[in-house]
């Protein structure tokens, strides 16, 4: 598959919406079982909780036209950067879809800014991945019974 190309979503789409929704469902379905926690918020979102999330999305679309993957955020009150979710379509793993939108966001849509995120410490793709792009591993923390999430940030 030739790289995806990287473009803002607009989620006042009705099937750019679809499409990210169906696509975060499915993702977090395999963190949830590669976790072994089945309470991720996003999991259980209905397509109008996610468009009323306040975040900012970019997604990575194939030469076809198909989204393989997003990335949303917001700004934090501090100025720093949360990522709030990464998620690539099963159908896109292991092709490079999560780093492109990373290495994407880091460079051109907030260089130079602190980038928090965390993910389930049993999450062993998404623990390489920012570890491999940076990352430095915070505190590790529980947010809810039966689940670790380890925190990361990228500085400057």
């Amino acid at each position: 598959m030739p790289s995806p190309h990287i473009r803002p979503l607009d989620l006042s789409d009705d099937a750019t919406a679809d499409a990210v929704h169906r696509i975060g469902r499915a993702a977090y379905s395999v963190e949830a079982e590669i976790i072994g926690f089945d309470g991720i918020p996003a999991l259980r979102e209905s397509l109008p909780e996610m468009r009323a999330q306040a975040l900012r999305w970019v997604g990575a679309v194939s030469e076809g036209g198909q989204l393989a993957g997003f990335l949303a955020w917001e700004e934090e009150p501090d100025g720093d950067i949360g990522i709030d979710r990464l998620c690539v379509d099963p159908a896109f793993f292991r092709r490079g879809v999560a780093s492109l939108l990373l290495r994407h966001a880091l460079a051109e849509l907030f260089p130079g800014r602190p980038v928090r995120v965390t993910t389930g410490v049993a999450n062993a793709p998404a623990v390489r991945l920012y570890e491999a792009l940076g990352f430095t591993r915070g505190a590790d923390f529980s947010p809810a019974p039966g689940l670790v999430m380890a925190s990361f940030t990228a500085a400057p």
